[in-house]
């Protein structure tokens, strides 16, 4: 079993993700997303309560993910020991370079993000995201989808 399929299915059956999360997750994709969305403002409105709705996009979410915040959930969602670390190394010394109009900057350490186009990212986004809802009184939906 790949890392990937482990991590999801230790996930899974341990029923460790979120119902607010949409995308990244068997039989949940945007059009559930939605579907539950105008269930719930429907429903509101036809009990004649308000609704308000926030909508959040966080631009270039995957970029953002601390990878020490990162490993911190993995060992919070009970991915810990070899795994967390062969995860920790895959994310160490990384570093990136600028280029702008022809002038480079420096080498620096990338301290965040998770590698796009890695059949990991996608999981470990999901795992980074899981917790947004905890303090939440009202009910919140999430949806993720691949960066560009």
């Amino acid at each position: 079993m790949i890392i990937r399929d482990a991590q999801v299915h230790h996930l899974e059956s341990n029923e460790l993700i979120v119902n607010s999360q949409h995308g990244f997750c068997k039989g949940r994709w945007c059009l559930t997303n939605l579907l539950e969305f105008f269930d719930k403002v429907t429903g509101c409105i036809d009990t004649g309560d308000s609704v308000d709705v926030i909508f959040l996009d966080l631009a270039k979410a995957f970029d953002k993910v601390s990878h020490k915040r990162l490993l911190l959930k993995l060992k919070a969602h009970g991915i810990d020991g070899k795994l967390n670390n062969w995860i920790a190394e895959w994310l160490r010394n990384r570093t990136q370079i600028v280029c702008i109009r022809e002038v480079m900057s420096d080498w620096l350490a990338v301290l965040s993000g998770v590698p796009q186009g890695s059949i990991l990212s996608p999981i470990l986004f999901l795992i980074y995201i899981n917790d947004l809802d905890y303090g939440i009184r009202n009910w919140i939906l999430k949806f993720a989808d691949e960066p560009n």
